[in-house]
């Protein structure tokens, strides 16, 4: 899509620093364990290597003392990391030290970096990136933390969750800082707030704001300059929409997701083989990610339109290798070699279109096996509150109840219906909960999951007195209208972010929902750029809060989104839908992606003892490796040499004189010599034996001989 990639903008950021350091000088780039996967997700070892670098270490494995080579440290601000290098300035490892920091140093932390002498004497130059977050696609954005959920959400972790706040709040200022962007800050709250997490918006914003303004305070080059008209910041958490992580979405990226066996971890990869059932072979993991063109054309494309574009792309990659078709016409030297120049360019093709269609295949079969056609039926009925017409629903309950009642239907299934269902309702008598659990034949440690929703606001129990209506969705609720003819009735249900974007984009989003951080006092403010962010002009013949679709040669707003809690596939499709209709940049930025089962499985912790949890805080603190602060031993000297006459080792010399028997140096026969130290050797133990014997007569002599007294 168009628009700036955050990738880019990473890559560019990293790779600038480390030419900077010092021009036509050679250094070793030295990273630690969560700096190495910031750069290894933007930035590849040649392009590295390629400034002047001639090795690539990571400060906590051991390595080579190089006094004459210089060091640019990329390293993460944690205390066992400074521990780390410190205990290299203490060695005087490098020549000299260049040092940068993915992010703000903690206080603590910088003031014992700053009382440290060896720092002042190695330390030529030190600044922070800014870049503590990973890109995971142009305009998607993941902190890798599924802890943040259970963190923010269970009620055994309100003492971290301040902490985290300020985490978390440090990371998007990272996002804005490298986006160059100053923007105003709106969060989202509930109307009517009914659990504990309703204000985590809310103070999140605030640590954002206060962090963004010290930023601006300190750095008074920042923002730059720009045309751009002023960012926006919008700030939600996973209570803003319950549907959205428990309906089958059927676009590409997010039913692959729901539904085959991905390795999901720094990357994300496919094994066909492992999806086939019987299949003995361990095949291959493929990766899918950014580098496959195919993968970013076809990700957001509905399934029911994939198969056919699928088939069309690849006709048109034959045409474009006409050598790599059959032919019967007889291959020529010049053909030839036009077909080995493209090879493999048409088997990196070849071997892409191959996944993309098993993939596409596999996901249909499991559509077809577990009955998600009947499945998604009710699910969009739930979550829009209008049937296929548009119309109020009928015998919806019965339709639950038979689903539950199919045994085509996974477990997993069942319970995403009978939470959908909940939802719908704002809350289930108790009995009836029992009941649909039983039809279900769920386990009782999957009601566990359901009553856990109130800790995200859902409203759980009602009464028999209870006369409140079937929820009325803030957000994602269409109005009664006949449905397009190119719409799927499959995919009604629009995520409640979709709604809020496009409101925002109109000027139509309630303030009493998502208000500002700071007054807003003036309507215009988005519109401008960062340069006249106070200064609205008055003497436009239309009022620049009116021009909600700018032209496409005007620079595009940005749009982020922070989603504390974690964000869904179908989420990042609508801000990607946004951007494209209406020419904005919308990032989405979040701890991390959540699958339904994932989001089940979650949800359903949030009542578990935390010990189980396995939280980083609680954790052992890691620690600096031993060796680093192991003293060098000195290396002995090595043993003089002493001169010794070749004449010592003569006497182990043999010298072949082209008979069967060798000679020896004093050219006597091997054979000769031999004998001769046998002889020897017996002639000195006959002459031992002499003595023994004269010794026995002469006692025997003295003793017979002795005069009588």
């Amino acid at each position: 899509m168009a628009g700036t990639s955050l990738i880019g903008i990473q890559q560019n950021i990293i790779l600038e620093t480390i030419r900077g350091t010092d021009l036509g000088e050679w250094k070793v780039l030295i990273l630690d364990g969560g700096s190495r996967k910031l750069v290894d997700g933007v930035v590849g070892e040649d392009d590295i290597l390629g400034l002047n670098v001639t090795n690539i270490e990571q400060i906590e494995e051991r390595r080579p003392v190089n006094k004459e080579m210089d060091a640019v440290y990329l390293l993460s601000p944690l205390p066992h990391i400074l521990d780390c290098l410190m205990a290299d300035l203490e060695r005087r490892r490098y020549r000299r030290t260049f040092l940068v920091w993915t992010s703000l140093l903690p206080l603590e932390l910088q003031s014992r970096l700053d009382r440290s002498a060896m720092a002042k004497q190695q330390i030529v130059h030190a600044n922070v990136l800014n870049v503590d977050y990973y890109p995971r696609e142009s305009h998607l954005i993941t902190l890798r933390d599924p802890w943040s959920f259970p963190t923010l959400f269970h009620p055994a972790c309100n003492h971290l969750v301040r902490q985290h706040m300020e985490d978390l709040a440090q990371k998007i200022v990272s996002l804005c800082v490298s986006l160059g962007e100053y923007p105003t800050i709106r969060y989202y709250s509930p109307r009517k707030p009914s659990h504990e997490a309703a204000i985590l918006c809310s103070h999140l914003a605030r640590f954002v704001q206060t962090q963004l303004d010290q930023y601006a305070k300190y750095n008074t080059d920042f923002p730059p300059v720009s045309p751009r008209p002023r960012g926006l910041l919008l700030i939600a958490d996973r209570s803003l929409d319950l549907f959205a992580p428990l309906l089958h979405e059927f676009t590409y990226q997010a039913m692959v997701h729901d539904l085959l066996p991905l390795t999901e971890g720094d990357k994300v990869y496919y094994n066909p083989a492992a999806s086939q059932v019987g299949n003995t072979e361990k095949g291959k993991d493929q990766e899918i990610g950014e580098k496959d063109s195919i993968w970013v054309k076809f990700r957001h494309l509905h399934m029911k339109d994939l198969l056919d574009e699928l088939v069309k792309d690849f006709n048109a990659f034959k045409a474009q290798n006409p050598q790599f078709a059959d032919s019967e016409n007889q291959a020529t030297i010049n053909s030839i070699k036009d077909m080995l120049a493209g090879l493999p360019k048409f088997q990196q093709g070849k071997e892409a279109y191959s996944l993309h269609l098993s993939m596409t295949q596999d996901a249909m079969n499991v559509f077809q096996e577990r009955r998600l056609a009947d499945i998604a039926s009710v699910e969009q009925t739930l979550a829009t509150g209008l049937d296929e017409d548009y119309k109020k629903p009928k015998n919806l309950a019965d339709q639950v109840i038979r689903l539950l009642d199919d045994d085509a239907v996974e477990f997993s299934d069942r319970l995403r219906l009978i939470v959908q269902y909940l939802l719908y309702r704002d809350g289930l008598l108790p009995t009836d909960i029992q009941k649909l659990l039983a039809h279900a034949r769920l386990p009782a440690q999957d009601s566990e999951v359901i009553y856990n929703l109130e800790l995200l606001g859902a409203s759980v129990n009602r009464t028999l007195k209870d006369s409140r209506p079937v929820a009325n969705h803030q957000f994602g609720k269409r109005e009664a209208q006949a449905p397009p003819s190119n719409e799927s009735g499959l995919s009604r249900f629009e995520p409640a972010l979709k709604v809020i974007l496009e409101e925002h984009c109109r000027g139509a989003l309630d303030e009493t929902i998502f208000p500002y951080t700071k007054p807003h006092l003036d309507a215009a403010e988005g519109l401008l750029g960062q340069e006249h962010v106070s200064q609205a002009s008055l003497r436009s013949a239309k009022p620049t809060w009116a021009r909600t679709r700018p032209s496409n040669t005007e620079p595009r707003q940005r749009i982020m989104v922070f989603m504390a809690g974690g964000a869904t596939y179908s989420e990042s499709r609508a801000c990607y839908e946004v951007s494209q209709a209406l020419n904005k940049d919308v990032y989405l930025a979040t701890s991390h992606m959540l699958t339904p089962s994932l989001y089940l499985r979650q949800v359903g912790d949030l009542s578990v003892d935390r010990r189980r949890l396995d939280l980083p805080a609680d954790r052992p603190k890691p620690r600096a490796p031993d060796h680093l602060f192991e003293k060098e031993m000195p290396s002995p000297p090595p043993p003089a040499a002493s001169y010794k006459p070749p004449v010592e080792s003569m006497h182990q010399m043999r010298i072949n004189d082209g008979n069967a028997h060798q000679m020896s140096v004093n050219g006597t026969r091997e054979d000769q010599s031999s004998q001769s130290q046998t002889a020897s050797s017996a002639g000195g133990k006959l002459m031992k034996d002499r003595d023994k014997e004269g010794e026995k007569k002469k006692k025997k002599h003295n003793f017979f001989s002795s005069s009588k007294r």
